[in-house]
């Protein structure tokens, strides 16, 4: 029996610890520090590192770490002992105040889109105290910043924390000229969905595809996939439900809100959710989250797949990202009430939201763009690639009736009657749940669904918090100049209405007919990572970013080619490994297939010439032509990988050479191969089929 209370955050130094171990006035600095961003002075500095280092060391820890996101989307960190010489010769347990608050990691080899050359080596990590350090693999981490010599960011987290000061500084603004004095704070909050795959080790382990680019790049459709939808919040495998109970064990001990887990829709696919947190700590948590996802599935003699699209033909995976704004009051500014229609402080957020999303559309788009999630988004697992919102028939109506000057009547409460005696009756809510929007409402927060699961939650945050401040701000420049300023509200909110309309859809957002009408609309298309990132640069997004001080010109350009560069290596590894899959075991084996065919026709003739052999003849035939073409496609490819080096002087034309050429015959060639699966033999076929792959896990 796990006493989760007792456990919960049980490695992590966090304000409970602090108030028990620092004295009442370094507790007071660092807390003062901490809300004002005042700087700690060193004898503060110094108390709090003494203070986490002996209790780290009593957590077992004999290192230190400054843990950082820098843009390879994934975390990064270097190990110090704590350790120190003495004169006697041994050695000292010390951890200071300038450690605590500084490193040094060599910044030249993470990306940084030309802002550093090669041998410019020089970076910082800066400790930020607003997330608590914890202990992980018997490592104090201290979860830090990370940036250039030259100043420049060079990581997630510091523009998050820009966009959350921004969020904060402008919704406060606007609630005081509302009449809220009594809020003071307005953070960001988010909860991420995250789902994933579980297969058995052994088989992944047979998949050169798997294990260079996370995803199969072949691999012909499983008989059974999930057609019969008998695996979504089915009954979980005992081995599955062995590894979630661990997880969440470590999970809870991180201070991680671990909710809910289930079965996904497709077959292995799984999902955990968390309570929401302030995003800064969500986004920390989730990269934690990822990470230990992989290490206990290893443990479990399974792999965690996080890639957005692992198998053809059966559903992706995603990171559903649910924003809201909350005040230190305890309110929810997204909560509609009893009474939407009277609500003026939820309509004016409302209203700021959707003028938000309908003029960065393309900023919400780009911030969920990469090469795994392309196959992914536009399906029916996912989003489209057109930004829409979804608020649901009675907010829908709410904004009409504002629109056009009408009274609004609401339905009142729907009590749902089961028809079953034994059975309570249900209050209906207020609004359905929309799977096709990218953009949703859901009863008191948005949740962005294109998210892609193997993403870093930062990106699309900063995209969030910085456009719904900046808007905000410009409410608040309006509104200051009022007289009556109830009346101003009314008229801001119909006049942003009728303007950004155009981005509410309620609709299936999978037909044909919405793309037409999108289109009509003026929403953007965006059907590609090199398409979207073209975005990023636009006179637009700089001065949004330069104006709300989230980035310099530099670092968006510096931003963006690291993007595309990231998404030109993903093509290019993944063609690489297709040709080495293609050329060394998927050819040789159709090869000797073939070959046992014609020697069981020579076999058969030579008993007799009255045997019939006209099945193996079709199939010989019909193989040895799928290899012919097998053959001249892997050509093709092969030179479709050397010919990108014509474009590799612009990143832009390099990055759509990949998407429309490279890629184009990468899906040619899987095309064949998944055909010529379906008609070898399984003992020649060199690879796990899908069938194994999805239902390994007993």
């Amino acid at each position: 029996m796990i006493d989760v209370p007792g456990i919960f955050a049980s490695n992590v130094f966090n304000d409970e610890k602090m108030r028990v171990r620092l004295t009442q006035e370094t507790y007071a600095a660092l807390h003062a520090s901490i809300e004002s961003g005042t700087t700690l002075s060193i004898e503060v500095a110094n108390a709090v590192a003494d203070a986490m280092k002996e209790w780290a060391i009593e957590k077992g820890c004999t290192h230190y770490t400054h843990w950082f996101q820098p843009m390879t989307g994934i975390t990064a960190e270097k190990h110090d002992s704590f350790i120190s010489p003495h004169a006697d010769g041994h050695v000292i347990m010390e951890f200071s105040g300038k450690e605590l608050i500084k490193g040094e990691p060599d910044a030249s080899s993470f990306p940084s889109g030309g802002i550093r050359a090669t041998f410019e080596a020089r970076g910082y990590t800066t400790w930020d105290p607003t997330s608590p350090a914890f202990v992980k693999d018997n490592t104090l981490c201290i979860p830090t910043a990370f940036m250039s010599y030259t100043g420049d960011v060079l990581d997630k987290k510091t523009p998050l924390l820009r966009s959350m000061d921004r969020i904060n500084h402008e919704a406060v603004r606007i609630l005081h000229l509302l009449g809220r004095t009594d809020i003071t704070r307005v953070d960001a909050t988010v909860g991420p969905e995250q789902e994933y795959f579980l297969i058995d080790k052994e088989m992944y382990d047979l998949r050169k595809d798997l294990k260079y680019t996370g995803r199969t790049l072949f691999g012909a459709r499983s008989p059974k996939g999930q057609q019969l939808d008998d695996h979504y919040f089915g009954a979980i495998k005992q081995r599955v439900k062995a590894f979630m109970a661990e997880l969440d064990e470590e999970l809870w001990k991180l201070g991680i809100y671990a909710k809910t887990e289930h079965n996904e829709v497709a077959p292995a696919q799984h999902e955990l959710a968390p309570i929401f947190t302030t995003v800064n700590i969500a986004a920390d948590h989730n990269q934690l989250t990822m990470e230990l996802m992989k290490r206990i599935a290893r443990e479990h003699g399974m792999v965690c797949l996080l890639h957005e699209k692992p198998f053809k033909g059966v559903n992706g995976s995603g990171k559903h990202n649910n924003w809201s704004l909350s005040t230190n009051t305890g309110e929810n500014l997204l909560k509609p009430g009893k009474k939407p229609e009277e609500n003026t402080q939820f309509l004016l957020f409302l209203t700021a939201v959707i003028k938000a999303v309908d003029e960065y559309q393309d900023l919400l788009r780009l911030s969920v763009a990469t090469a795994g999630n392309d196959h992914r988004m536009g399906g029916d697992e996912a989003p489209p690639f057109i930004i829409s919102m979804f608020l649901g028939d009675d907010l829908e109506a709410i904004v009409e009736a504002i629109i056009n000057g009408d009274d609004y009547e609401s339905q009142g409460k729907v009590i749902m009657n089961t028809g079953a005696e034994a059975l309570p009756e249900i209050r209906k809510d207020t609004t359905d749940r929309n799977r096709t929007s990218p953009f949703a409402f859901t009863g008191n927060k948005f949740e962005f669904r294109a998210l892609g699961s193997a993403l870093n939650i930062s990106c699309p945050n900063i995209m969030l918090n910085t456009m719904v401040a900046d808007v905000l701000s410009s409410f608040s420049d309006e509104l200051e100049k009022a007289n009556d300023i109830d009346a101003a509200v009314r008229r801001l909110i119909r006049k942003n209405l009728k303007k950004h309309r155009r981005i509410i859809f309620n609709g299936d957002g999978y037909t044909d007919e919405w793309r037409a009408e999108a289109e009509a609309r003026g929403l953007l298309n965006l059907r590609s990572t090199p398409e979207a990132l073209k975005k990023y640069t636009t006179k637009k997004n700089l001065d949004l970013f330069e104006r709300n001080h989230i980035f310099n010109e530099t670092e968006v350009r510096a931003r963006q080619e690291i993007l595309l560069e990231n998404y030109i290596k993903i093509i290019d590894l993944e063609a690489l490994t297709m040709l080495d899959m293609a050329k060394k075991d998927i050819f040789p084996a159709v090869s000797a297939f073939t070959g046992e065919l014609a020697e069981t026709i020579q076999r058969k003739r030579a008993v007799s010439e009255d045997i019939r052999v006209d099945a193996e003849i079709k199939l010989l035939n019909k193989l040895s032509d799928l290899l012919a073409a097998f053959s001249e496609k892997i050509d093709e490819l092969d030179s479709k990988v050397g010919g990108s080096i014509a474009y590799r002087k612009n990143i832009q034309s390099h990055a759509e050479y990949c998407c429309n050429e490279t890629l184009k015959t990468m899906d040619e060639l899987r095309a064949i191969s998944d055909e010529m699966e379906m008609c070898t033999a399984s003992e020649y076929w060199p690879y796990p089929s899908y069938g194994e792959l999805l239902f390994s896990v007993q």
